[in-house]
């Protein structure tokens, strides 16, 4: 087994630029860095998509109407390696900490690696849920890393106790691996695996996952640096900068998907990015509150009607909203929103928190602002059911395919005024396919055609009108 500082060493030898960069210039170079790399990348994987013919085709399941190149999630990957490599050096052991950090960095790029090569092949052939959720479940297990009688990597074993000083524990007081850590043990499991899948599900439509990420990362990076955790930051504005450099690709009508290889990889990013420096894990959740609260919604739904929680619908709240009547951009803007105004409302409660005197109230607010997201999600949901109301029709949260079309968008009535939409050009380049092929999701898909999917020759481009192109 290598050791924690075997991986000191190895991270030192691979960091000539940050050696001799002002502490404040490494956050803001590596962002840019990374920003500048993920854009530059993701024009080269369009490319090999294009080539290779590695689209997402237009099927029941997607909302999109042309193929799409789907593999963005690489560029994103590549670019956070590379500049992390530069430009992020991991803090000493710290001797109260039970975790070295360049430890659990090397750690994050191997379960990362993991995930990306695995759905990789999930978006290009298709894998069954199962074996993503093995996956899944590997990646965080190697971020545990339980060897020698401890966990020497993401542990949650406790958490601030927002009604009282000091911290509620979850059946362990250190990262020793006993029986007495298996809530802990399973709560950590929970945190990454869910955290991966809640930013797999909400990437629905153009530039969602991609702006509440970096909108998340931003805040994250800000909120380490409040608490003198300059490494961290670094890492974290790196990761932001990987991510929206990804964004005004991803923007609609977008030209390429980060597929499940991109929405994993930011998932577990946020997971570890919101547990190592600490202090943070309350931001995860009132910057993500709408996007988890929304997966738990949709997840209960689908069990009560006898469903698997991974069964496909239309009722997540970027499918409601989009059924509500609201554009593409403007579910973007709304989510954007909720996730800045939140960002700054933790921002306060950080800088507050570093009062002494005032760290208790800072934990109750925090505790009082994730039960304002809960209000802010049923007010959403609530608005909704107006709207439809307003339109003619009901979308009834309690049915994971309400009433209307079998996708669980409700379908207007004959004599409902319909919302004007005005088209827009989009661009798309695809080989000409000769037999049926395989959509990102194991699916054999016909080949494309009819209006929205004409034949075309290898090279040849195609000026698409309609809808905004969501996915």
């Amino acid at each position: 087994m290598v050791q924690a500082g075997d991986l000191q060493l190895t991270m030192a030898a691979l960091l000539p630029v940050a050696s001799w960069l002002p502490p404040l210039a490494l956050p803001l170079l590596g962002g840019i860095a990374a920003f500048v790399l993920t854009y530059l990348l993701t024009f080269a994987v369009r490319a090999l998509c294009l080539r290779m013919g590695w689209l997402d085709y237009p099927s029941e399941r997607r909302v999109h109407t042309v193929p799409v190149p789907r593999l963005g999630g690489v560029a994103i990957f590549l670019s956070f390696v590379v500049a992390s490599l530069l430009f992020y050096t991991p803090a000493r052991n710290i001797p109260t900490s039970l975790y070295v950090e360049s430890t659990v960095y090397w750690l994050f790029l191997l379960a990362s690696l993991l995930l990306v090569t695995v759905h990789l092949i999930d978006d290009l052939i298709g894998l069954k849920p199962l074996i993503k959720l093995l996956a899944q479940t590997v990646a965080a297990a190697i971020l545990l890393a339980p060897w020698e009688g401890r966990f020497h990597g993401i542990f949650l074993f406790s958490f601030n106790n927002p009604f009282a000083p000091g911290l509620v524990y979850l059946g362990v007081h250190d990262n020793a691996i006993t029986l007495a850590a298996i809530p802990a043990l399973c709560f950590t499991w929970f945190w990454m695996v869910g955290m991966m899948n809640t930013v797999n599900l909400i990437d629905g439509v153009d530039g969602l996952a991609a702006g509440v990420v970096g909108i998340t990362g931003l805040f994250t990076a800000l909120i380490s640096w409040v608490f003198h955790q300059e490494s961290i930051a670094v890492l974290a504005a790196i990761f932001t900068g990987a991510v929206l450099g990804f964004l005004p690709h991803n923007w609609n009508p977008a030209r390429i998907f980060m597929g499940d290889t991109g929405s994993m990889f930011l998932g577990l990013g946020l997971a570890v990015m919101s547990t190592i420096g600490g202090a943070k894990l309350a931001l995860a959740l009132m910057l993500l509150g709408v996007p988890i609260l929304d997966v738990a919604v949709v997840a209960i739904n689908r069990v009560r009607h006898g469903q698997r929680p991974w069964h496909y619908d239309k009722t997540h709240l970027h499918h409601r909203l989009m059924a509500a009547g609201l554009t593409v951009k403007q579910i973007c803007y709304l989510f954007y929103g909720v996730t800045f105004a939140f960002g700054v409302l933790a921002a306060s409660l950080s800088i507050l928190s570093l009062d002494i005197a005032n760290r208790q109230n800072a934990h109750l607010f925090k505790f009082i602002s994730i039960l304002l997201v809960v209000v802010i999600m049923v007010a959403l949901i609530v608005w909704i059911d107006y709207r439809q109301r307003q339109r003619g029709g009901r979308l009834q949260l309690g049915d994971a395919t309400p009433s209307g079309d079998a996708e669980g968008l409700a379908v207007p009535t004959a004599t409902q005024e319909q919302e004007p939409t005005l088209p827009v050009e989009h661009l798309t380049s695809t080989p000409a396919p000769t037999k049926n092929q395989a959509n990102g999701n194991g699916r054999t898909q016909p080949t494309p055609n009819g209006e929205n999917a004409a034949r075309l020759e290898p090279g040849e481009l195609r000026l698409q009108t309609g809808m905004d192109q969501m996915h």
